[in-house]
């Protein structure tokens, strides 16, 4: 059996026209209401004043007091009293001796007849009006004495039927429904129109499906480890999520702030600000390595962009340490093949019947590997630098450049503490000499100098090379992002150094360039050490500089 789908709520723009809609209903039904009660008490009140002042101007008239005194006054006061009716608008005159018997009526069988009425006030001098059901049905009248020389010599009643208050405000209120329902009607527009207007930004969802997006929009604005900004027309921070605020390094109540007063990196900063988009941009602050992605708001004028953030800070060192290995593995590669060779020149000394010969030659080569493996690690006791000494050293030879590591070098084995990680030494040193090899390569004499060592309570790491060496103009420039001499690769160029100095500037140390004493640029990098490692930093150095003019194997 089927069970039948239950009804989808209505959207929240249905809900409001309907509760709106409603609510002009009975506005306009309680005023039209309240308008009918108020105008049949106001038109009342406006009959009996009437009446009154018909009462009371017949009751003055010098004829009516004349006629009452003639031996026939029905004569001459019946058409007196009519001619009043017709022109004041009111539906009966009466006028009748103080005993109460009629002189006057619209209905000519009346006169003779006694008033049906409350006269006594009136016998004394008074004039009130009531409302009373007589001869002509219930009416709004007024009973006023006739006095002449201060006797009362006769009554005037003057009425409006209640029947002719009631046409008179059925009209009003006949008129004041017809305005009401254009004022309904209109009312009903306006909502719809306003109301359509609302269906279309929220979708034509109800109250529930909002709550719920907003719901999820709140989890996963806040879940999400990929940062988020939205900036709006004027480059404010609209909104910024728990993953925006720790990549970008910021805190406290930032919405509302311009993107240009958060303490950004200017070249970030410039990207935010930018009108153009930007698709996977690498971009650096204080600690991290950031791919910035921008897209503009689209809809007629500028609303603001959309700013996603990814944080490529491990992925960069892994990706360093990766090109080092892989530079390492080329180098061995290539070691391979002049190992080979060598091999194969001990064979053939061998088949030739000079074993002596192979022998010395085979000595001499692992001698000259062995002896700079020695030389590296009795200088640079500290197994990370040490490997990537000899790795930057195999390919440093390859590209025909002679690495050599200074007399000056003594790091010792467990000096560094634990707050400063091998992955930054890696960082540090190792675009430090892939630059320069990159600089003295194709130099008259290609060569690279290391030296790294502790002085007082530093660790300094020294590169020199024999390049061009740095403008002095550009001396400032160098450590930016995206800033190089040589023409950009596969991969862009500027990184490096940019890396190098964020490395340092997150330890709490110093990077500066000048011109190397051979000619070429020198790069110097220190970093604090604890006291109680920097003590530790007292052996000798090594006898001589280590060169990589040799081979590994």
């Amino acid at each position: 059996m089927r069970i039948p789908a239950l009804p989808r709520p209505r959207s929240l723009a249905g809900q409001l026209f309907a509760m709106q809609a409603v609510l002009i209903a009975v506005l306009v039904a309680g005023y039209a209401l309240f308008t009918y009660v108020s105008d049949r008490t106001q038109a009342e009140e406006a009959a009996g004043r009437q009446a009154t002042a018909v009462a009371r101007s017949v009751a003055d008239s010098p004829s009516v007091r004349a006629a009452i005194r003639t031996a026939k006054p029905t004569a001459e006061l019946q058409p007196y009293a009519l001619r009043v009716m017709r022109d004041t608008e009111v539906d009966f005159v009466t006028i009748m001796n103080p005993e109460g018997i009629r002189w006057t009526h619209p209905d000519k069988t009346q006169i003779g007849q006694r008033f049906r009425g409350n006269t006594a006030k009136a016998l004394k001098g008074e004039t009130f009006t009531e409302t009373y059901t007589g001869t002509l049905g219930a009416s709004v009248r007024a009973v006023t004495p006739i006095e002449d020389d201060g006797t009362i010599i006769g009554l005037v009643s003057a009425g409006i039927k209640v029947e002719s208050i009631s046409k008179r405000v059925q009209d009003q209120v006949t008129a004041l429904f017809a305005v009401a329902v254009g004022a309904l009607a209109l009312g009903a527009i306006g909502t719809y129109l306003i109301n359509a207007s609302l269906r279309r930004h929220t979708h034509g969802m109800n109250a529930t499906e909002l709550s719920r997006m907003h719901d999820y929009h709140q989890a996963a604005l806040h879940a999400v480890r990929e940062g988020l900004l939205m900036l709006d027309g004027q480059y404010k921070v609209a909104l910024i999520n728990d993953g925006g605020r720790e990549l970008l390094g910021v805190s406290g109540e930032v919405v509302g702030m311009s993107v240009a007063e958060l303490g950004l990196p200017a070249p970030l900063t410039g990207a935010l600000l930018s009108s153009e988009p930007r698709v996977d941009e690498v971009h650096l602050t204080a600690d991290r390595v950031l791919v910035v992605n921008t897209s503009p708001v689209s809809g007629g004028e500028r609303r603001g962009a959309v700013v996603t953030l990814r944080d490529v800070t491990e992925l960069q060192s892994v990706m360093g340490e990766l090109d080092s290995e892989r530079g390492f593995t080329q180098a061995l590669r290539s070691q391979a093949h002049e190992a080979a060779n060598r091999l194969h020149t001990v064979v053939s000394l061998i088949e030739l019947g000079r074993a002596e010969e192979a022998v010395d030659f085979a000595t001499a080569e692992l001698e000259l590997a062995q002896a700079l493996t020695d030389q590296v690690v009795a200088a640079v006791a500290e197994p990370v630098l040490a490997a990537l000494l000899l790795g930057k050293t195999a390919q440093a030879n390859e590209r025909g450049v002679e690495l050599v590591v200074s007399r000056e070098s003594t790091v010792d084995d467990g000096l560094l503490p634990e707050s400063l990680p091998a992955r930054d030494l890696v960082t540090i040193l190792g675009n430090l000499i892939d630059n320069a090899v990159d600089a003295a390569q194709g130099s008259t004499r290609a060569q690279v100098t290391v030296t790294a060592a502790t002085e007082g309570a530093e660790l300094l790491m020294r590169v020199a090379d024999t390049g061009a060496g740095v403008d002095p103009a550009h001396a400032s420039l160098v450590f930016e992002r995206g800033f190089s001499t040589k023409p950009a690769g596969p991969g862009g160029r500027g990184l490096g150094l940019a890396l190098v100095r964020q490395a340092v500037q997150r330890h709490e140390g110093t990077l500066s360039v000048a011109e190397a004493a051979g000619g070429g640029a020198e790069f110097l990098v220190r970093l604090p050490l604890p006291v109680t490692a920097a003590t530790g930093a007292t052996g000798p150095g090594a006898t001589g500089p280590l060169s990589a003019s040799g081979d590994l194997g």
